[in-house]
């Protein structure tokens, strides 16, 4: 796979405290930083005095700044052997360098300075010479090789950026895609409609099925043919192939009358489908499967069953989902405060939602150089489309969320409620994970910026099933999961003693884990067969009389907005 798709897969949207970050909190912190430079001039004229010597270094052919060999941004030639382009990069990393000892040298505690350097580095990137025509040696060259032709591409690009894509610069070609014909093309119907969501029962692809049925909750804001992307890609696919009966929930894209939608109304539907699953396939127990907000969910429905005595609930797997967080999982974490958690969950209440393309776009500038500033530079500067990649087309296919929702998002943060014993009420109940009792597993991705793995191996401590077993997948969020056997590159960690008890900290877990080549699906099969009881004879058709198909899978509700 291409650098760039690489690289903007590894940052895929997701839902998380980030949700609540508000221009207030970016302001003040640019605002302390602007303090802190005033309030010591002596400090300030130490600095620039450091900076100028850098720049008379750069003037008289001196200086030996370099940049990162891994900063992607000046590998071309010329900058080592153009004199003048050489002397542009060097300008830049000593701005690069001066910023950052001068941030280190503030008086400021760890969470401002983490806030400061944040921010700079933002300010810093955006002013990268190859970001511009002037300042790139390769889109130079393209615009001469190409006879003028890329600099024509790059305004038409730039154009239909402007009129159809908001404005903002394009991460995927989206043209070769299209629903139901080469993405999502597992066979199946919906059997179950309401307001909120669709049900869809996949169509068996062996004679025999297991008993116990599992059926996948996806997240709000993403649909959900992540999980049937491509043939090769398909968790659908290879659970039909492997003889699990297969369900799916499709969610509606709520508009502002649908605002209210909040998560008592989501673990209410997804406790509706589970009990149409258990009807369909005549089964007592539901597997549930679930990644990152949809994993946040999950807990909170077994939570909420637990309460209830609730029996339906079989095993349950959560994929890249943090139900523990900490301020410094993230590299944006130290923005988020109570005031702009506040403000954020005021605004949601006003609009009603949350436009999927205003959290694409807030969540795009927190990574602007994987996610802005490469595409700038390949769509606008280079004149190239940008890739037509299946991943970053789910990706940018992204869905409103109910201000409601992200309210009860951000009470779960900030009351970090999942980790607490009956502590924090929602959903009509005492959320306590320690009376989950079902067995569990768990999947992190080593390279994950968004769910990083050590905070989701935190959510092993949270339940209070007996046995819990954890995977850590050698990819990023979203690749994590599609990591399907085939793939060269494919390798993954478990514990070395399958039957011992998991360790308290992740440290210690990886500490007794084994390295094991290939995808991490065959291992995570085998542990959900084990739970998915006898086979039987498959099923001649999807649904029942009391749930007839009524569309062919993937539906109608993911249709929503392509």
């Amino acid at each position: 796979m291409p650098k760039l798709e690489d690289e903007a897969v590894q940052h895929t949207t997701a839902l998380g405290p980030l949700i609540g970050l508000t221009r207030e909190d970016i302001f003040g912190a640019v605002a302390v930083m602007l303090r802190e430079t005033a309030s010591d001039p002596q400090r300030l004229m130490k600095h620039s005095q450091a900076m100028g010597e850098d720049m008379i270094k750069i003037m008289t052919g001196k200086s030996d700044l370099a940049p990162d060999p891994k900063d992607r941004r000046f590998q071309d030639p010329t900058w080592q052997f153009n004199p003048f382009m050489r002397a542009g990069m060097q300008y830049y990393l000593a701005v690069q360098k001066g910023a950052s000892r001068w941030l280190e040298d503030l008086d400021l505690d760890e969470l401002e300075k983490d806030r400061a350097r944040f921010i700079s580095n933002i300010i810093i990137d955006s002013l990268a010479p190859t970001n511009t025509l002037m300042g790139n040696p390769s889109a130079q060259k393209m615009a001469i090789t190409s006879g003028g032709l890329s600099l024509v591409k790059g305004l038409k690009n730039a154009y239909d950026d402007m009129v159809h894509n908001k404005g903002m610069v394009s991460q995927v070609d989206k043209k070769p895609f299209k629903l139901g014909k080469n993405i999502a093309t597992s066979k199946g119907d919906v059997v179950l409609r309401t307001e909120m969501m669709e049900l869809i029962h996949y169509a068996p692809t062996t004679e025999e099925v297991h008993e116990v049925p599992q059926l996948t909750i996806p997240p709000q804001i993403n649909k959900m043919y992540i999980n049937d992307l491509s043939p090769e890609k398909s968790v659908v696919k290879y659970q039909l192939d492997n003889g699990i009966q297969t369900f799916v929930i499709s969610w509606k894209n709520p508009s502002t009358e649908q605002g209210h939608w909040d998560m008592a109304d989501y673990v209410r539907s997804c406790r509706e489908a589970m009990e149409a699953v258990g009807k369909i396939t005549g089964s007592k127990k539901v597997n549930v499967s679930a990644g990152c907000s949809g994993g946040q969910t999950a807990a909170m429905l077994a939570s909420k069953m637990a309460s209830d005595d609730d029996e339906l609930l079989g095993s349950l797997t959560l994929m890249v989902c943090v139900l523990h967080p900490k301020q410094n999982d993230i590299e944006a974490g130290s923005l988020v405060s109570e005031n702009g958690l506040a403000l954020a969950r005021r605004r949601a209440e006003k609009k009603g939602v949350i436009k999927g393309d205003d959290l694409s776009r807030g969540f795009a500038w927190l990574r602007p150089n994987d996610l802005i500033w490469n595409y700038v530079i390949n769509n606008y500067l280079l004149g190239q489309d940008p890739p037509a990649f299946d991943v970053l087309f789910w990706n940018a296919d992204a869905t409103n969320l109910s201000g409601a929702l992200m309210g009860d998002f951000l009470t779960v943060f900030e009351t970090l409620a999942f980790t607490k014993k009956g502590e924090v009420e929602m959903v009509d109940h005492k959320i306590d994970l320690s009376k989950v009792t079902g067995d569990l597993f768990i999947l992190g991705g080593v390279t994950d910026h968004i769910t990083p793995w050590k905070a989701t191996y935190r959510s092993t401590r949270l339940f209070g099933s007996k046995n819990v077993t954890y995977v850590l997948s050698h990819s990023g969020h979203m690749q994590a999961i599609l990591n399907p056997p085939g793939n060269p590159k494919a390798r993954y960690y478990v514990q070395q003693d399958g039957k011992a008890k998991l360790p308290e900290t992740a440290e210690k877990w990886l500490e007794g884990t084994e390295e094991v080549a290939g995808s991490w699906w065959p291992y995570w099969m085998n542990w959900l067969q084990d739970r998915s009881g006898d086979k039987t004879k498959a099923p001649a058709k999807t649904g029942n009389k009391a749930y007839p198909p009524l569309d062919p899978a993937p539906g109608l509700y993911v249709m929503d907005g392509c």
